[in-house]
């Protein structure tokens, strides 16, 4: 467990005076209440065999020839040594409180941290991973998602692994999964997955499932670290996985289109990408769930393969691969994105995660127009940024626009990267998507967190969201040779100039020789998982909105239970519409919790939209700040040319009527349900 080392004094005062050049105007922090082991998290990541390549490198030292970096070392030094990791934010046993589910490596169980807050009122967490079924003890876990897969009303999980087959578990109801996988069809040829998300890609209400994979060997950094510029030929297509109903998946990946990579086919070459991040999200806004792969670019100089994708669904489950007409050809190493309309226009942005300071490539978002290109502006007036992983898209201070966390840091033998204390970019003013960083917001130092999956919400229930992070692995002793990570690059004018560090393991004895420093030995212990919640006391008002599809409660229903694949929009009188679509997985290898959080600031109350899967649209009106709602899928668009306001009206009342008789809703909110549908419909057609 961590005790809160943190690297050594001359850094932190960095980290101070820059945290006290910046104006925070947020007015909240986050305080890590599993620091040291608290609240019952014990969370302590196992490390691959691979990591045992490491010391056979050291051993080397010093170096035998000038070439080593450049070409030696990739091919010894393998990938992820303490492995990938991911965490998920579900209400796995349906209590009314968020748990939290964290990957582990093989020999340890996977952690499932179910929420004491209903038991005993305190957010404490007890681990019934092992005891629930979902430990996966013996898999090189990475990333998860959660979905309900069976429209039976409960959260399952499915869980990627590398090298070995993925894992598919369905909730029982009791408390228990079972391992459904064989059954199911879903452990894909033992590709080396990264992560998950779930969507319902042909529009028949159940829940499909796409896998972002990497490479074919592990055991090899060649892929991200050669320079000899080309691309690597051993590059893994990535999975779609069909429901086809009873716990029955067929692989349409090459049907489905998703394998047709642009720009990646040719002599020598698999036709697949490097997925660092995957995700299904109606991001074009047109009632069917599409999907993005976030791309590595790693040392293939000689052709670009390493974008953010958007794979376009043509409603049936068809894709096709629009990054070029996306205007999305921009090559970096993409590991992480969340969704959220940074501008308040009513279009979805998304934010990307790169490599900062040791590639000269920031993180960034990109705004999306109109005509569905996007257009991004370099980190905007950050300039730079620190190297990320897992990001999630959240209003963390509730001022009614949506902000941006983000953590990383990266082992890459030759130097440690400690350049990402844990970063909020508040969205400035009102929905300006002009971003600045809160260096006060995040109390907690986690520069020396090798951090990679990052999932959001309201855990403690006061409508705040809070943060969940996890890492692969932690330096508990840092080096003697830590520089400014801007020395690579040169002064950026970024307020991260002072506190992004590098740690030099390797030092220079001669030209082209470089040697381990064994002066002060590193010493890297097991990730940890930090859960940070929000102080939530800046004021500012809040609603949660949990969409609820109609698969398995109305005759005929064609939205997942879950709500999966639905965008919710929300406007505070006086205020302009932020939009959260529910996604399920996103960030690097991890998800958010599904009920949509927004911030009203000073507005009293505001009006709720959701846009469902199938086009329908649906609104509420008058949702009071401090209410936690259910929206159920009303198969009625308010929208749409009806015969006679009649025929919308019964349709809107048996709907409501069926969510009453199956406890879904109370009498009163089906009255205001039904209220707002009928307001809507005439301000539609008036």
């Amino acid at each position: 467990m961590r005790q809160g080392k943190l690297l050594p004094a001359f850094c932190t005062v960095w980290l101070l005076a820059a945290a006290g050049s910046l104006h925070a105007d947020g007015g909240v922090t986050f305080t890590d209440i599993a620091l040291g082991g608290g609240a019952g998290v014990t969370y302590q990541k196992m490390p691959t065999p691979r990591l045992a390549q490491v010391p056979l490198i050291i051993a080397q030292s010093p170096i035998p020839t000038p070439t080593f970096f450049n070409v030696v070392r990739p091919q010894q030094f393998p990938q992820k040594p303490w492995g990938s990791v991911g965490v998920v934010i579900l209400d796995y046993d349906n209590d009314g409180d968020l748990d939290i589910y964290a990957t582990n490596g093989p020999g340890a169980d996977n952690s499932l941290y179910s929420n004491q807050l209903k038991e005993s009122g305190q957010l404490t967490f007890v681990d019934v991973g092992a005891a629930a079924g979902v430990g996966a003890f013996d898999q090189d876990s990475a990333g998860a998602c959660s979905g309900d897969i069976d429209n039976d009303g409960d959260a399952d999980l499915y869980v990627v692994a590398t090298g070995e087959p993925n894992r598919l578990f369905e909730n029982n109801g009791d408390g228990t999964f079972t391992d459904i996988t064989a059954a199911a069809g879903v452990g894909g040829d033992s590709r080396h997955a990264i992560g998950c998300s779930f969507g319902d890609f042909n529009g028949d209400g159940l829940l499909d499932v796409v896998v972002g994979n990497t490479y074919d060997n592990w055991l090899s950094n060649a892929t991200v670290l050669s320079t000899t510029g080309s691309v690597y030929p051993g590059l893994e297509h990535n999975y779609l996985f069909m429901n086809r109903g009873g716990n029955v998946f067929t692989d349409e990946s090459a049907a489905s289109g998703i394998e047709n990579v642009a720009g990646a086919a040719g002599p020598g070459l698999s036709g697949g990408s490097f997925t660092w991040a995957i995700t299904s999200v109606d991001y074009d806004l047109d009632g069917d769930v599409d999907v993005f792969f976030g791309d590595t670019q790693g040392s293939a100089t000689t052709q670009g393969i390493g974008f953010n994708r958007p794979f376009v669904n043509d409603g049936t489950g068809h894709f096709v691969d629009r990054t070029v007409e996306s205007g999305l050809v921009l090559a970096g190493s993409w590991m992480g994105f969340d969704f959220g309309d940074f501008n308040c226009d009513g279009l979805l942005d998304f934010f990307s995660t790169d490599l900062g300071y040791i590639g000269n490539a920031p993180s960034r978002w990109f705004l999306q127009n109109p005509n569905g290109t996007f257009t991004q502006n370099r980190a905007g007036n950050l300039r730079m940024t620190p190297f990320g992983w897992g990001t999630s898209v959240f209003d963390y201070d509730n001022d009614g626009d949506g902000d941006i966390v983000y953590h990383g840091g990266m082992d890459v033998l030759q130097f440690i990267v400690y350049d990402n204390p844990g970063v909020i970019l508040q969205n400035q003013g009102n929905c300006t998507a002009d971003f600045a960083w809160d260096s006060s917001a995040i109390l907690t130092e986690h520069r020396t967190r090798s951090v990679q999956g990052v999932a959001v919400g309201d855990l403690n229930g006061d409508g705040f969201e809070d943060i969940v992070s996890i890492g692969d692995s932690e330096t508990l002793v840092a080096g003697r040779v830590l520089i400014l990570a801007r020395q690579l690059t040169g002064p950026t004018g970024s307020p991260f100039d002072s506190v992004s560090l590098l740690d030099f393991l390797w030092l220079a004895i001669n030209p082209g020789f470089q040697t381990y420093d064994p002066i002060t030995p590193l010493v890297i212990g097991p990730g940890t998982l930090a859960v940070e919640v929000s102080s939530a006391d800046n004021g500012n008002g809040w609603v949660q909105l949990e969409a609820k599809g109609s698969a398995g409660v109305l005759a005929g229903g064609k939205v997942p239970r879950d709500g999966i694949g639905a965008v919710v929009s929300f406007t505070p009188d006086g205020g302009k519409t932020s939009i959260r679509p529910v996604i399920g997985g996103s960030s690097y290898a991890s998800q958010d919790a599904l009920p949509a959080n927004f911030g009203l600031g000073a507005a009293a109350k505001g009006t709720a939209e959701v846009l469902w899967p199938g086009a329908i649209r649906n609104k509420l009106f008058d949702v009071k700040a401090g209410e936690k709602l259910v929206l159920p899928h009303i198969p009625c668009s308010y929208d749409r040319t009806w015969n006679t306001f009649g025929q919308y009206n019964s349709c809107v009342i048996h709907a409501l009527n069926t969510y009453k008789q199956q406890g879904v809703i109370d009498a009163k909110l089906r009255k205001r349900l039904h209220e707002s549908a009928q307001r809507a419909y005439h301000e539609a057609h008036p």
